[in-house]
């Protein structure tokens, strides 16, 4: 049986590059064709060399995370482990630190006015120390930087959860005027429904990619993507669809991929989502979402969170800074899990259809033959739960839970069948996983 790919018209996949070493440097990020995965999906990823720029200035005092020493292009492993802590040796720290504070004592309410006046006019952040948490936190901030340092973006904005900050981006452009909405499916359940049911004045039009540019508007204020798609891991070839947007934002959600298989931004993508709750935070205890882009939208989303109150909790700030640390080396792993039970499910009578992208990853998607349910009530050591990227192994049906709220044609129609069951590969030993998968697959 052959592994199941989901190719559209010229919008398909791109042809994967190997790895390569110029003359004196290390190597360049790069992506393997799912074959190679299979076989050495540890070497898939390796690393990431960061392209948007050689140096950043930043703040250097107490709140701010950027230092003002240029830095020269650092792989993706390094950024995961430096980013958003350059100043804690000059601190006296090892650890970045937890800033709890709700609120922060100043003496100069004239500068305090003229800072927030500021704010209020382009979003900016404020210069000095902090004002209030729903304006900014310290702790927060460092998780923001390193983000977009991992993504290639100028800038990064949390949020409370992902749908808070897809939210954010759709009132950012309906503020403008621009409330239509293109979007390809299948997308993760809830953005499906928040599109679709208009629920903050938004209106949406779904099209296959090669029908995005036919589909524009003047008043289009944004085109959606996710790629690898949730669940059914559709690949789109982001520099096409980017290209046929033209001079509309292009949102294209990372979760499932994360910065170390791809960087949306690189390929012409001007927002970059994040559920944040899933590898970027990697353990299953912190719920948030990050929208990566440049400066300016940037500065509407802070905007937003401000008036709507959608902050992260600095804790969560905290988890994720420490969760991004691990990210390449759990997202190689799992990687490698994923690509071995794709492979053995691939083989395997019970199974009817593998899905998994060529670019890697820890996401499985399969048809059974048999009843998903008794798939789903089968398994012992992989957790049966909604969710994804933990390290530890999480299987659901989407047509029951994650993707119930979509309407039952629009699931089908987008590849969502009622066999079909999403499996998040975690770190355990592959042997074990199998032989639990083996046994809930049963006769």
């Amino acid at each position: 049986m052959k592994i199941h790919r989901i190719e559209y018209d010229r919008f398909g996949h791109g042809p994967n590059v190997t790895r390569s070493v110029r003359p004196g440097s290390r190597p360049v990020f790069s992506l393997l064709c799912m074959e190679s995965v299979v076989h050495d999906a540890y070497e898939a990823q390796d690393g990431s060399r960061d392209t948007q720029g050689d140096s950043y200035d930043g703040r250097d005092d107490l709140y701010g995370v950027q230092g003002t020493r240029a830095l020269a292009p650092r792989a993706l492993a390094t950024e995961a482990v430096h980013a958003g802590r350059e100043d804690l040796a000059r601190l006296g720290l090892h650890a970045a630190p937890i800033d709890l504070s709700t609120t922060y004592p100043s003496y100069d309410s004239r500068g305090e006015a003229a800072r927030i006046d500021a704010f209020a006019a382009d979003g900016a952040e404020p210069e000095g120390p902090p004002v209030y948490g729903r304006l900014g936190n310290p702790t927060v901030a460092r998780f923001e930087t390193a983000l977009a340092r991992l993504e290639g973006t100028e800038s990064a904005v949390a949020f409370a959860s992902g749908m808070a900050a897809l939210s954010a981006v759709l009132l950012v452009r309906n503020a403008l005027g621009l409330r239509h909405v293109v979007a390809v499916r299948p997308l993760y359940g809830c953005s499906d429904h928040l599109l679709t049911a208009g629920l903050l004045g938004s209106e949406v039009t779904w099209v296959d990619p090669a029908g995005i540019a036919d589909a524009l508007r003047p008043d289009t204020g944004l085109v959606m993507v996710e790629s690898p798609a949730n669940p059914t891991l559709a690949e789109l070839d982001l520099r096409a669809v980017a290209h046929a947007c033209g001079s509309v934002p292009l949102l294209a959600d990372n979760t499932f991929a994360t910065p170390v298989l791809q960087r949306p931004a690189e390929q012409g993508a001007r927002l970059v989502l994040h559920s944040a709750t899933k590898y970027l935070g990697g353990h299953g205890d912190v719920m948030a979402g990050v929208v990566a882009c440049d400066e300016e939208f940037a500065r509407g989303l802070r905007q937003v969170r401000f008036a709507t109150g959608g902050v992260l909790h600095p804790l969560a700030g905290y988890l994720l800074l420490r969760g991004l640390s691990t990210l390449p080396v759990r997202v190689r792993a799992a990687s490698a899990n994923a690509a071995e039970l794709a492979r053995r499910l691939a083989a395997d009578p019970r199974v009817d259809r593998v899905h998994y992208p060529r670019i890697g990853g820890a996401m499985i998607a399969f048809e059974v033959h048999g009843d998903p349910h008794e798939v789903i009530a089968g398994v012992r050591l992989i957790t049966p739960a909604v969710s994804l990227g933990s390290v530890d192994s999480l299987i659901q049906h989407p047509a029951s839970i994650s993707h119930r709220i979509v309407a039952a044609d629009d699931r089908r129609e987008s590849g969502v069948g009622d066999r079909l069951l999403r499996l998040s590969v975690g770190l355990e030993d592959v042997e074990d996983l199998w032989a639990d998968l083996d046994g809930a697959l049963g006769r």
